[in-house]
Parts: structure tokens; C-alpha cells; sequence
């Protein structure tokens, strides 16, 4: 596996926010209906990166926290939460100790993210950050492979650009988190999958492909854009018709803090 302390989103904060497909609305309809996502509802989102699970929370008037240990990111998506005129709270610090009280969120969310993190701790904190009968949802929005696809294109290159890169032709599933849940003390573990067939333009592709960790999160700029040069070529040689059709798979697991504490007030502050 590769060394994912050199992976660093930050350094390509803008890229990030702009190529990265949205979250599809269905998505938020089905954890709606476990609970997470009602209007006035306290949120807190975990490696908000960008913030666009955060902004798509707020925007269905949630209260919401965006938190993420980068700098850069947190920039970027305060930039994009105003250019939007998005009501987001952002915080700058690690989601395994965030600083933040006890008990004061309905829902925590951690999307594209949960991998990157020390899981175990996480899984306590935001047990910890919850308020008695919370939830949590861990989410992921991975592309999958087709045979002979654009995807399949651009992992061999990635392979060959960055050798010790092994994270490619996953399934889109990780099971492997309910443990993390678990152990963390929460019940009631649920999960679902879907899939999204998403277009892209080549450029659009080039780009979401170059925000992935294995390009410009962990290669030097000079090898990310010869990278993204071949890529190009082979888009234009291999799939010369546009849109590009990219299968992505929605894989959630949504868990609850044991209890209840009867109370369905929210308010502005902490």
C-alpha cells in the first residue's frame, strides 16, 4: 500500500473544489430518510475537505460544522461557501481531536474521508461529539472500474507514474469501517450502495483524475503534469467521444449512539 502520510489534498486545494463531482441528490434523500439531514439539525462534518458535503447539508438548512486539519482546504472552502452565499462554520483542526464540546451534534458525517484518518480515534471522538441518540454516517464516492474505460486508462497510468501507489481497482465497498463503529461503542449499524453512471467532459476527467490522492495528492507538480499530458492523449486517442461515462458507487454506513435524550431543540450556538 502506499505511504498515505505523503498524501497532502492542500497543496491542490483548488483543483479539488473544482473537479470533484457533486454528492447526487438521492443521497441525501436516502439519509434523510435514516435521520441525518433534517432542516435545523445540528451537523458536523469531518474532513469537510472543500466543505461540499457541508455546503449541500447547509443548503437543505442544516446547521452545520465543517472541520478539516488543512489550511488550505478549510480556504477553499470558505471561498466556495461564499461565492455560493453558504452559511457553514469552518473549523481548522484534526478529527481525531477536534476541541469541540460534548454532546452537541445530532449527526456527524465523514465523506471521502474516513481512510485518512486514525479510524479508531475518529470513531471515539465523534462518539464523543454526539449527542445521545446521534448518528454517524461514514461515506464514500468512489469511480469503479469497466473494463476497456476511461477509468481502467487512467489507473494504469497512475500505476505507471506512481509505482508504489496501490489503491486502484477497488470495488467502491469498505466493510472494513463497521469495525471502527463498533468498537467506538455505537449499535443499530446499517448500510447501503448505489451506483452513478457520471459524464464528464475529457477535461473534466483529466481534472478529477489529477485531485485524486495517487496524482497531485502525493506526486511532485513536474511528474503531475507530465502524468496529466498522457492522460490527455489517451482520452484523445482512446475515447474520442464526449461525454465520458465514469461509474461512481455511493457505499454508507450510518450507526447511532446508544440513548436518547428527548430533546429536538437546536439553537445558534454551542
Amino acid at each position: 500500500m502506499a505511504d498515505l502520510s505523503q498524501v497532502d489534498f492542500g497543496r491542490i486545494a483548488r483543483v479539488y473544489g473544482r473537479y470533484r463531482p457533486p454528492f447526487p441528490k438521492v443521497l441525501f434523500e436516502r439519509l434523510q430518510e435514516m435521520g441525518i439531514g433534517d432542516p435545523g439539525q445540528r451537523i458536523l462534518d469531518l474532513g469537510t475537505g472543500t466543505g461540499a458535503m457541508a455546503r449541500a447539508f447547509a443548503k437543505r438548512s442544516c446547521l452545520v460544522t465543517g472541520l478539516d486539519k488543512s489550511a488550505s482546504l478549510i480556504q477553499e472552502a470558505v471561498r466556495e461557501s461564499e461565492e455560493e452565499g453558504v452559511s457553514v462554520r469552518y473549523i481548522q483542526a484534526p478529527a481525531e481531536q477536534t476541541g469541540l464540546p460534548e454532546g452537541k451534534f445530532r449527526a456527524v458525517t465523514a465523506c471521502q474521508c474516513w481512510g485518512w484518518f486514525n479510524k479508531p480515534a475518529a470513531a471515539k471522538e465523534a462518539f464523543r461529539l454526539l449527542r445521545a441518540g446521534g448518528l454517524i454516517a461514514i461515506i464514500t464516492y468512489d469511480w469503479v472500474t469497466r473494463s476497456g474505460g476511461p477509468a481502467e486508462a487512467a489507473e494504469e497510468l497512475i500505476v505507471r507514474f506512481n509505482p508504489q501507489w496501490m489503491n486502484v481497482g477497488g470495488t467502491g465497498v469498505h466493510p472494513e469501517y463497521l469495525s471502527d463503529l463498533t468498537s467506538a461503542g455505537f449499535v443499530d449499524i446499517e448500510t447501503f450502495t448505489f451506483d452513478v453512471d457520471v459524464p464528464f467532459s475529457r477535461e473534466a476527467w483529466r481534472g478529477r483524475v489529477r485531485a485524486s490522492a495517487g496524482v497531485a495528492g502525493s506526486l511532485e507538480p513536474e511528474t503531475t503534469a507530465r502524468f496529466d499530458d498522457a492522460l490527455r492523449l489517451v482520452l484523445e486517442d482512446r475515447f474520442p467521444a464526449e461525454p465520458l461515462h465514469i461509474l461512481h458507487r455511493i457505499y454508507t454506513a450510518v450507526a447511532r449512539k446508544p440513548g436518547w435524550d428527548g430533546d429536538e431543540t437546536t439553537t445558534s450556538d454551542w
